[in-house]
C-alpha cells in the first residue's frame, strides 16, 4: 500500500467515525493500586507499529505476596477486563503480573485467614466478586493471553485457564492447592481441567495438589507456547530442573517435563544460581501472538472466541453459584483451619495442618472446635 493510499484510508476512517462516542464502561476510570493497566502499541508481524491500535496489558501488582489477589484487586480486575473488552482500539489483552517469581498464587491468604475465616457471610460476598472476575475473562470481547511470568498456582491457575492462550516461561510452576490448604479447586479448575487435559490428569492435579513444571503443562495442553527464561553466560538455556527430552524411565513412561532427582537435581540448582532470569523471549513471543491476532477480522474473531470458549463457559456457568455457596460454608471449618495454618506457618514449621491428627479426631466424632483447630496448627504437637 502506498503512502498516499494509507493517508486516504485514514482520512475516510476519521470522517466516517461519530464525533461523540458512547462510553459503555460501568464506571469512570479510576486509579489502580493492586493492578496496572497499560496500553502498548500494537505491531504487525514485521514489527511495524499499527498506528492508533493497542494491546491492553493487565498486570497483577502484588509481588511481595506472589501476586495473590486481594478483594480490591479482584474488583479492579473486573473493571480492567471490562475496559479492555469495550475499548475500540484494543486488539488483544495480555494478562500477566509484575516480576519473574509468580504470575499468581491465588487469593490472598493473609486476607482469607485474618478476615474471611469463620465469616461465611462475608466470604460469600467475596466469591460473588471472584465469580465475576472469572466471567469477565471468559466473556471478554478481545482474545486474552495469559503471559505466565512465574508460578501459576491455585486460584492463579484458575484465572489463567480462563484465558484463551497461555504463553509461559519455562521456570514457572503450575498446579492446584485446594485439599492441601482447606479448599476445593471449584473456582474454575474443576470446570476447566477436565475439558483441557482430560479427567485422569485433572484428578491428579485437583486432588494431589503437586506442582508441575511448565514443560509438563505444555505437554498436557494448557500452554500454547513455552520459552526459556534462564540465561547462563549470556545464552538462554532450558530449565535445568526438568527433563526436557522425551525419554523413557524404568517403567516405560515418557518423563518429558518431570523434575530431576538426586545428584542431577543438585547440579541443576547450582546452574540456576549461576544464571539470571530474563523475560525478553517471553515478551517477544507474546508480541508475535498479538501481531497474528491483529491480522484478522475483529467481529469474526470475537464470534470465534465465543464459540471456542463454550466448553469452559458452559461448565463454569453450571457450577459457579453452587460452588460459591459451598466455599462460603467451608470457611467455618476446613478452610478456616487451612488458611490460618498457611498464614501462620513458617518454612521451618511448615504451612500445612497435621492431616493425620485431623482424620483421627474426626474418626472419633470430634466436633470442629477452637481447641481442635488449635491442635492442628503447624508445630502445635511439638
Amino acid at each position: 500500500m502506498t503512502e498516499s493510499t494509507t493517508e486516504t484510508t485514514s482520512t475516510i476512517a476519521a470522517n466516517t467515525a461519530p464525533s461523540d462516542l458512547v462510553d459503555h464502561n460501568l464506571t469512570p476510570e479510576r486509579p489502580e493500586s493492586g493492578i496496572r493497566y497499560e496500553l502498548k502499541p500494537a505491531t504487525r508481524p514485521d514489527g511495524s507499529v499499527a498506528e492508533g491500535l493497542y494491546n491492553a496489558w493487565i498486570y497483577l501488582n502484588n509481588p511481595n505476596q506472589y501476586n495473590s489477589y486481594t478483594t480490591e484487586m479482584v474488583k479492579e480486575l473486573i473493571l480492567a477486563f471490562r475496559r479492555a473488552s469495550n475499548a475500540r482500539d484494543v486488539n488483544a489483552v495480555v494478562f500477566t503480573a509484575v516480576g519473574d517469581k509468580a504470575f499468581c498464587t491465588g487469593g490472598n491468604t493473609k486476607e482469607y485467614a485474618e478476615y474471611y475465616a469463620g465469616n461465611p457471610q462475608e466470604y460469600r460476598q467475596y466469591m460473588r466478586l471472584f465469580n465475576d472476575m472469572v466471567t469477565s475473562i471468559l466473556t471478554c470481547d478481545k482474545p486474552v493471553i495469559c503471559r505466565v511470568n512465574g508460578m501459576r498456582i491455585g486460584g492463579g491457575q484458575e484465572i489463567g485457564m480462563a484465558c484463551d492462550f497461555t504463553v509461559t516461561q519455562d521456570l514457572a510452576l503450575f498446579g492446584q492447592a485446594g485439599p492441601k490448604h482447606g479448599s476445593a479447586a471449584i473456582g474454575g479448575a474443576t470446570d476447566f481441567l477436565p475439558v483441557m487435559i482430560g479427567c485422569e490428569q485433572a484428578m491428579v492435579s485437583g486432588t494431589l495438589c503437586e506442582p508441575f513444571s511448565a514443560h509438563k503443562a505444555y505437554r498436557l495442553g494448557i500452554c500454547s507456547e513455552i520459552v526459556p527464561a534462564l540465561k547462563v553466560d549470556g545464552k538462554f538455556i532450558p530449565n535445568p530442573m526438568v527433563i526436557t527430552d522425551q525419554t523413557m524411565d524404568e517403567f516405560g513412561r515418557f518423563v518429558h517435563g518431570e523434575f530431576k532427582q538426586g545428584e542431577a537435581r543438585n547440579e541443576a540448582k547450582a546452574l540456576l544460581k549461576q544464571g539470571e532470569v530474563s523475560l525478553d523471549k517471553l515478551d517477544e513471543v507474546v508480541e508475535q501472538l498479538c501481531a497474528k491476532l491483529l491480522l484478522t477480522f475483529p467481529e469474526c474473531m470475537t464470534k470465534s472466541l465465543e464459540e471456542l470458549r463454550k466448553p469452559k463457559l458452559d461448565s463454569w456457568n453450571r457450577n459457579k453459584e453452587n460452588s460459591r455457596a459451598w466455599l462460603a460454608l467451608n470457611m467455618m471449618n476446613e478452610a478456616r483451619t487451612g488458611f490460618r495454618a498457611f498464614n501462620e506457618g513458617t518454612r521451618e514449621s511448615g504451612r500445612e495442618i497435621d492431616f493425620v491428627a485431623l482424620r483421627q479426631a474426626l474418626a472419633k466424632g470430634a466436633p470442629w472446635s477452637p481447641d481442635l483447630i488449635e491442635s492442628l496448627m503447624p508445630g502445635a504437637g511439638k
